[in-house]
C-alpha cells in the first residue's frame, strides 16, 4: 500500500483536485505557450519538444493519481478541467 492511499479520503480528494489544478494551469499555459510560438514561427523544434514535455508532465501527473485511487483520478481531472475553463475565460476577456 502507497502512502498517498493512506491519507483520510477528504484530505486525498483535496489534494488531488489541487494538484490536478496546478497541472491543469501548467499544460494549458505551456500549450497557449506553443501555439503563439508556432503564430511567431519560433523554432518547430523548440514546439516540438515544448508539447512533448507538457503531455509527459500531464500523463506522469496522471499516473501519480491512479495510484493514489480512482477518486483521487477523478478529482484530479476535475481539477484540470477547471484550469481549463478558467484559461478559457481569461483568454476571451483579453481578446477584443
Amino acid at each position: 500500500m502507497n502512502e498517498l492511499s493512506a491519507l483520510p479520503m477528504p484530505i486525498l480528494l483535496s489534494l488531488s483536485f489541487l494538484a490536478g489544478l496546478a497541472l491543469g494551469y501548467g499544460y494549458f499555459r505551456a500549450l497557449r505557450v506553443t501555439a503563439d510560438m508556432i503564430v511567431r514561427g519560433a523554432s518547430a523544434w523548440l514546439a516540438l519538444a515544448l508539447t512533448v514535455g507538457r503531455l509527459a508532465l500531464l500523463g506522469a501527473g496522471f499516473y501519480l493519481a491512479v495510484l493514489a485511487g480512482g477518486l483521487a483520478l477523478l478529482a484530479a481531472l476535475g481539477g484540470v478541467l477547471v484550469a481549463k475553463t478558467l484559461m478559457v475565460r481569461q483568454a476571451r476577456r483579453a481578446a477584443p
